[in-house]
């Protein structure tokens, strides 16, 4: 699912395990964007860094679906 744009404090959920991630940073490198995530109720080496994909309906973190009901903030 896309969203309009990554922000810290969103919960995104892992396609994988199912488990829910919390945005903890974003930031860019040279021509791309990254999102650091931090697993809920997970310990200081549960962290991932995930390049952020833009598309023409928003953006996504591959391998994520967003988990939050509304996007507004």
């Amino acid at each position: 699912m896309a969203v309009p744009a990554i922000q810290l404090g969103q919960l995104w959920k892992s396609n994988e395990t199912g488990e829910t991630w919390l945005v903890t940073k974003t930031y860019s490198e040279a021509f791309s964007s990254y999102a650091m995530l931090r697993k809920v109720g997970g310990g200081d080496s549960d962290v991932r860094r995930v390049k952020v994909d833009r598309g023409a309906g928003g953006v996504t973190l591959p391998g994520f679906t967003f988990a939050q009901e509304t996007d507004a903030f």
